[in-house]
């Protein structure tokens, strides 16, 4: 096994995991097999009880895991399914030491940092490294480590004091450390300065680890006077100093690495040059350049309560750019803050409450996503009743299909106080209620969590055409309360499809308007399973309703005539991915029955 350590220095947030993410596309695209850990320094044990003001959104995996976002990238970008193990947190290892001790593994040894703590977390390492992602029953020929935090962080040191020991513990040619450092430009001075990644790299040295890798983020790509005096003061070949200039789309970096020949300098530190082949990128390049250069916008309006910061979001945009790209869209979010819609915002801020139903009222469709607690979820529901009444194309996940049926109730059957008992416990129409699993004291790991089947109840649904009229579907949820079981026949008489159940045929899963262009919603986070190569089916939908387009998508012959009749294009999108047309005639296969996407030239 190789591994690759990606760690971070000068400041946050520069980009480690999307860069991790970028230097296994790269590995991959040479027909290496590889896998993914993230490292998070904080002393939860997961990421599932932490706000996503505090921390962005919080990444749900088959095996019911919650885990930071990065993972999110890694998957996307690598098209692999991790497990929780591959999220280790200080939480964790303290937890797994602590346990160990309590059993009497340390035969009466004082347990301390160092050796119990970092040989748990080389141990960890090594026994996750082998658990196959990519679903062949080997281990990966790489694994690329991301260290959360920045080198000098006190929460960090004793993940890097284990790093620098594993490092030689499987020896030299099968460790590389890149380090993704600051290279600022002063507005003042005008120029690239190199001084803090000094700094950093003499940090970094210090405690023990020697990066052989520097990625270099930058406004403007470094200048080689800067890459030589890099070279110089933090003792890396100048060939192994890359730069990761700022970019619009992020599925430029591999490209990035590529041209600078990031794929050779790691194959020469890992001794990986006999087995390396030429990346093979074509297609992900395809799809990077047709993202730039879409011009026809889709405005998508994401009404939640965390709209200021956009990783709280993050899967749900990847998805909705997924399935822009797929339908040949520029996507334009607009965030409406759930609040700002209601009438309370009407009276204490006029301007704030016009704004948000102007930015709602100019959209092609709506989408309302996950959230906790009961803060603008009038706003929510207002956002639904909005898109129901005019027909706007709608998708509402999680929260956001409970809302939807809180608001087909009040609405269509007139039940005023209908509500979830999470916002009013006591409201006479319980139209959500709480799992009956469910744990009312902890909060962690008690929800109803991972990939789960949805059957399909409703052949000639929306939704089941566009998963391909598949029997079920497994998706990921995340969720303590649920449509209450009690009031389905009533809302179904009213004319509220539930499309899917779960296996008991008692958890309604997704719900449909049957005489409404494209009003869907689903318990489960569809955004977890969406691909660059495959958009997710209901974010494809919601894309291709508010295009205009929706019966291309959900009918596949319809979709094969059109690519016929179309003057024989070159390229065609299926699926989501690029694929070349031999002679000019369109190569339309198809995945499960049905076709994502359409053509480009």
């Amino acid at each position: 096994m190789k591994y690759v350590l990606v760690t971070g220095g000068v400041v946050s947030g520069l980009g480690k995991g999307v860069t991790a993410s970028s230097i296994g596309v790269l590995l991959k695209a040479c027909g290496l097999r590889v896998t993914s850990i993230k490292i998070d320094p904080y002393l939860n044990t997961d990421a599932g009880t932490m706000s996503p003001f505090e921390h962005g959104e919080v990444f749900v995996l088959d095996d019911g895991g919650e885990v930071d976002l990065d993972l999110g990238n890694y998957e996307r970008f690598l098209d692999i399914k991790l497990t929780r193990d591959n999220n280790i947190t200080t939480g964790k290892i303290y937890q797994h030491v602590i346990a160990k001790e309590r059993k009497g593994d340390y035969l009466g040894k004082t347990v301390q940092v160092v050796p119990h703590v970092t040989d748990a977390i080389q141990d960890w390492i090594e026994r996750v490294a082998v658990i196959p992602v990519d679903g062949e029953e080997d281990p990966a020929d790489v694994c690329v480590i991301e260290l959360g935090g920045t080198i000098g962080d006190i929460e960090s040191a004793p993940f890097i004091e284990a790093l620098g020991q594993f490092s030689y513990r499987v020896g030299p040619g099968n460790f590389c450390l890149v380090h993704v450092s600051l290279v600022p430009v002063l507005n003042v001075v005008g120029e690239q300065k190199t001084k803090p990644t000094q700094h950093s790299v003499r940090g970094l040295r210090g405690l023990g680890l020697t990066p052989d890798i520097l990625a270099c983020r930058s406004t403007k790509a470094l200048e080689d006077n800067v890459k030589e005096k890099l070279a110089q003061f933090c003792h890396v070949p100048l060939e192994y100093i890359f730069t990761l200039y700022d970019i619009p789309n992020i599925w430029h970096i591999p490209l990035l690495l590529k041209e600078q020949k990031a794929h050779l300098a790691i194959s020469k530190v890992l001794n990986l040059a006999s087995i390396l082949k030429e990346p093979s990128l074509g297609e992900w390049t395809s799809r990077a350049e047709l993202c730039d250069n879409l011009h026809v916008p889709v405005r998508i309006a994401v009404v939640g309560k965390y709209t200021g910061l956009s990783d709280a979001y993050l899967s749900v945009l990847k998805a909705l750019l997924h399935a822009s790209v797929a339908c040949r869209k520029k996507l334009v979010v607009d965030w409406v803050p759930a609040c700002d819609l209601e009438k309370e915002t009407e009276k204490e801020n006029p301007d704030a409450y016009k704004a948000a139903w102007k930015l709602l009222k100019g959209v092609d469709g709506v989408l309302v996503p996950g959230g906790f607690g009961d803060r603008g979820v009038e706003g929510k529901i207002l956002a639904a009743k909005y898109a129901r009444e005019n027909k706007i194309p709608f998708l509402g996940i999680c929260l956001g299909m409970q809302i939807a049926v809180i608001e087909f109730a009040r609405s269509v059957l007139s039940l005023h106080d209908a509500n979830s008992t999470e916002f009013k416990p006591e409201t006479k129409h319980p139209c959500i209620i709480f799992m009956p699993e469910g744990s009312r004291t902890h909060m962690g790991g008690t929800m109803r969590l991972g990939s789960r089947k949805s059957f399909f109840n409703v052949k000639d649904s929306k939704s089941a055409k566009l998963y391909g009229n598949k029997t079920f579907v497994d998706e990921r949820h995340r969720h303590r309360y649920e449509v209450n079981p009690d009031m389905v026949e009533r809302l179904e008489k009213a004319g509220l499809s539930f499309a899917a159940k779960d296996e008991t045929g008692k958890r309604m899963e997704i719900i449909e308007l049957p005489n409404h262009p494209f009003f869907i919603g689903a318990q489960f986070h569809p955004e977890f399973k969406s691909r660059p190569g495959k958009a997710s089916p209901l974010f494809l939908g919601l894309i291709a309703a508010s295009c205009g387009e929706l019966d291309t998508v959900m009918n596949p012959a319809a979709v094969h005539q059109h690519l016929i009749s179309s003057n024989c294009p070159k390229n065609v999108f299926v699926n989501g991915s690029l694929k070349k047309s031999p002679n000019g005639v369109a190569d339309v296969r198809y995945n499960n029955g049905y076709c994502n996407g359409l053509y480009t030239r």
